[in-house]
């Protein structure tokens, strides 16, 4: 780590959780009591790693929610815990289930959690707690906005596609260092400033092992590129919102004034939409995080860590 490397202000624990037949890595902050305040999880986005967090956490520590014990597990098949061998393919359903097989282990049998998820993390923990209501005891949505809507004519093209991407190799771009992993990252997010990004850069890529010829040495994403593969299952917005009408903790909405999901889904879904969603959760509190983009946990982790902590202390 170089001196204008990112440092933490409140060191990880890294462990590994036995789920579901996966050794899931977690990144643990503090130790939780059965006396003290229930611990918060954090569940990160697609092709991100339990790492990105590290920010917020270390903002939560000028807030009144400083020691309160934070986790941050790795999806199946993103950072340090491992894709299911063999797999070609991933489910959201599984997702839920690796959660609610986690939590038990990280907030106690017949625990409840404060549950933080961003993008993909946040789609997760909004259908979780509307099935699990007594896991959740708040819950904090950041940028989940779910997918557009689509129609029964859609699945046979989409199964299609599905099955060609079987037949095809799917891969990801690899780097010849860290530095280059770091400049990948600004790329992404030009917000994000170049300690945090070499910060992040180990966490998010590796060094290939046992590879000869020219990918010898070279740096890899973790991330299982299987998770490039469509889903052939269509999303029914219909059946999202009945769970979401299940939801009985208070949930907060943290939405980034510059990002854009119209863009992300060529004009065939939008902020509005979503917003009109929004409005069948029962109790549901509204914010929108100034001068950042979708990655707002890496923008503005200081008024995010602020507006956690009014929420959840």
């Amino acid at each position: 780590m170089t001196s204008d490397t990112y440092r933490p202000a409140r060191a990880a624990v890294s462990r590994f959780v036995r789920v579901r037949g996966l050794d899931y890595h977690v990144l643990v902050w503090g130790t939780p009591s059965p006396a003290g305040p229930p611990p918060i999880v954090m569940l990160h986005g697609w092709m991100d790693v339990g790492a990105s967090f590290q920010f917020v956490v270390d903002a939560l520590q000028a807030t009144p929610l400083a020691g309160r014990p934070v986790f941050a597990p790795d999806w199946r098949g993103f950072g340090l815990t491992q894709p299911p061998v063999p797999t070609d393919s991933y489910w959201f359903p599984d997702y839920l289930g690796d959660l609610d097989a986690l939590l038990p282990a990280l907030a106690g049998a017949g625990g409840s959690a404060d549950l933080v998820g961003h993008s993909m993390g946040g789609n997760i923990v909004m259908s979780y707690a509307g099935v699990r209501p007594a896991r959740v005891r708040r819950l904090v949505n950041l940028e989940g906005f779910g997918m557009p809507r689509t129609s029964p004519r859609q699945a046979p093209k989409r199964l299609a596609q599905w099955l060609d991407s079987l037949a095809e190799v799917q891969s990801l771009k690899d780097y010849a260092s860290l530095e280059e992993v770091a400049s990948r990252l600004r790329r992404n997010n030009p917000r994000l400033t170049a300690d945090k990004a070499r910060w992040l850069a180990p966490h998010w890529a590796a060094r290939r092992q046992g590879v000869a010829g020219p990918d010898s040495g070279r740096f890899h994403i973790l991330g299982d590129p299987a998770h490039k593969r469509p889903n052939p299952v269509l999303y029914h917005v219909e059946e999202t919102l009945e769970t979401w009408k299940q939801i009985t903790a208070p949930v907060l909405w943290v939405e980034a004034a510059d990002s854009q999901p119209e863009q992300w889904w060529g004009g065939r879904y939008s902020k509005g939409e979503f917003h009109e969603r929004l409005n069948v959760v029962p109790q549901c509190e509204r914010h929108i995080l100034r001068d950042c983009g979708h990655m707002l946990h890496h923008d503005q982790p200081r008024a995010l860590a602020e507006r956690l902590a009014a929420f959840l202390a």
